[in-house]
């Protein structure tokens, strides 16, 4: 793993830090609209970088299989989306706005349950990075380094919402803004980790890289439909959540096709 490499696959998880950081410069928690604009953007980007960074290199890999090319994007969205099914069900965590836990029983404190919430959103962008970069690492013709590079970056802007979105609300419930913005931080750590894992385990993925990518895309956009486009749908009807959407959707579609 070369040093760019390395300092690329900490970009996502700058754009998490430097969104928990608002705790230090915002008063008060989010407004209920600029939330569901900044979750709308987080799934819009998502769901590009699925499709532009992930799904399609998948399918070009598997151009060989003629008109089953489809069957490894097919397979790895089954599998990421059982992967977070199975997550979703074991792992205690509580969405934001929600008294009810998820996940096995634990008497564990809210805040701790509301940080792994938002680590369970954060493992598939983990995995997706590394994947992309694992593809770079092996020489694959459809993976670029400019590519990964614009996944890294559309990733982190995503992510700076999402930061902010959890540290924000610690504060407001009466943790310290250090404390607040540690905790925040701390729910991207998983994205670094996950992708060096991957890198690293790049040699021997090459073979099933086109079901690994679209494992990572499945597991994104379970991510999205199971809770992000909800939770732009809670409260008083509006449609900056679709506007948000659209606005991530075009940006991460832009630099996967200017950069890639």
């Amino acid at each position: 793993m070369t040093g760019s490499m390395f300092l690329s696959l900490l970009i996502p998880f700058a754009g998490t830090a430097l969104g928990s950081a608002c705790v230090f410069f915002l008063k008060d928690r989010i407004q209920p609209m600029m939330q569901k604009a900044l979750l709308g953007f987080a799934s819009g980007v998502m769901v590009a970088a699925s499709v532009w960074s992930l799904l399609i290199p998948a399918m070009e890999m598997s151009e060989p299989m003629g008109k089953l090319a489809f069957v490894p994007a097919a397979v790895g969205i089954l599998a990421g989306t059982l992967f977070l099914l199975v997550l979703d069900r074991v792992v205690p965590h509580l969405h934001m706005g929600s008294d009810e836990p998820e996940g096995i029983s634990q008497a564990w404190k809210k805040t701790t349950m509301l940080v792994l919430a938002v680590t369970l959103h954060n493992i598939p962008e983990g995995m997706a990075v590394g994947v992309v970069f694992a593809g770079v690492a092996e020489g694959s013709a459809q993976m670029s380094m400019a590519g990964a590079m614009a996944l890294a970056i559309g990733i982190a802007i995503q992510n700076f919402p999402e930061g902010a979105i959890i540290s924000m609300p610690l504060k407001s419930e009466g943790m310290s803004r250090g404390k607040a913005f540690l905790y925040g931080t701390l729910s991207g750590a998983v994205e670094p980790v996950g992708a060096f894992v991957t890198v690293l385990l790049a040699p021997y993925m090459k073979p099933i890289l086109p079901y690994c990518l679209a494992m990572a895309a499945g597991a994104m956009l379970y991510v999205v439909v199971e809770e992000l486009i909800p939770e732009t749908a809670e409260g008083e009807h509006s449609n900056i959540g679709t506007i948000g959407f659209t606005a991530g959707f075009i940006l991460m579609m832009i630099l996967d096709v200017a950069l890639g």
